[in-house]
């Protein structure tokens, strides 16, 4: 009796996959809303061309220019125009991943996505997220990153979720729970065709640094990156641009 062979090691290239909407329901322009003197989304763009570990980089938006814009970045991005049944504010990420990839080629690889939101994530977390998923396969099909968590939770009703009142014990003696904080998924085209998400049946759970995993969402989030973007202890920030090739 055979046993079917596992699925091949998603070793390489490593594709990166960053989405760009023209709007924002909730921060009008936020993706070209200037952060530390440059607008959002060329951070993380820069930190995907600055990493050694990503062989290629597609900006998918429906907004050519923003597209243009990511081209003057980073040269040999791949831009790629969204359909307009596609760029509604509840459109699925899923279907935005898998339409995307749909049109790429083959041999994509592992797949990254990340957000424009996430500006100060860095190269080298990037790195030890991929070499982790690497080393966790086929075991963990997928990586999601996460932020620790060790605080009191309540439900809407005021019910306890993770501790007992009675007993109150110091937070750092709670058992953690995990925030998926969007800063980046690792993932393959076939996983995300075989179930329709991003997140596989066995994810790996990856927690990325705390002054790397601000997500931009609100308004007053701008307040905290301008904050943090000044500190001496931030991240490393990437180059404003990058002539690095993406593959």
């Amino acid at each position: 009796m055979t046993t079917a062979a596992p699925p091949p090691a998603p070793l390489a290239p490593v594709t990166a996959v960053l989405p760009l909407r023209g709007t924002s329901v909730r921060v009008p322009g936020k993706n070209r809303r200037p952060l530390a003197g440059r607008p959002l989304f060329h951070h993380i763009l820069g930190t995907l061309a600055a990493a050694d570990v990503v062989d290629r980089i597609v900006v998918n938006s429906d907004d050519p220019a923003i597209l243009d814009e990511a081209l003057t970045v980073v040269p040999a991005a791949l831009a790629m125009r969204r359909p307009a049944a596609l760029a509604a504010p509840e459109t699925s990420m899923n279907d935005v991943l898998r339409d995307t990839l749909d049109r790429l080629p083959s041999d994509a690889g592992l797949i990254l996505q990340t957000h424009a939101t996430n500006p100060f994530l860095t190269a080298a977390t990037l790195g030890r997220a991929i070499a982790a998923l690497r080393a966790a396969w086929p075991d963990r099909d997928s990586l999601f990153a996460v932020t620790r968590r060790q605080v009191r939770l309540w439900d809407a009703s005021g019910r306890p979720l993770n501790h007992d009142p009675a007993r109150l014990l110091p937070t750092q003696d709670l058992a953690p729970v995990f925030e998926e904080n969007s800063c980046l998924y690792l993932f393959t085209a076939a996983g995300l065709r075989a179930r329709g998400t991003r997140i596989g049946a066995r994810p790996l759970l990856f927690e990325t640094p705390a002054l790397e995993s601000l997500d931009i969402d609100e308004a007053s989030d701008f307040v905290l990156a301008e904050a943090l973007a000044a500190h001496p202890a931030r991240p490393a920030a990437a180059p404003v641009s990058c002539p690095r090739t993406s593959g």
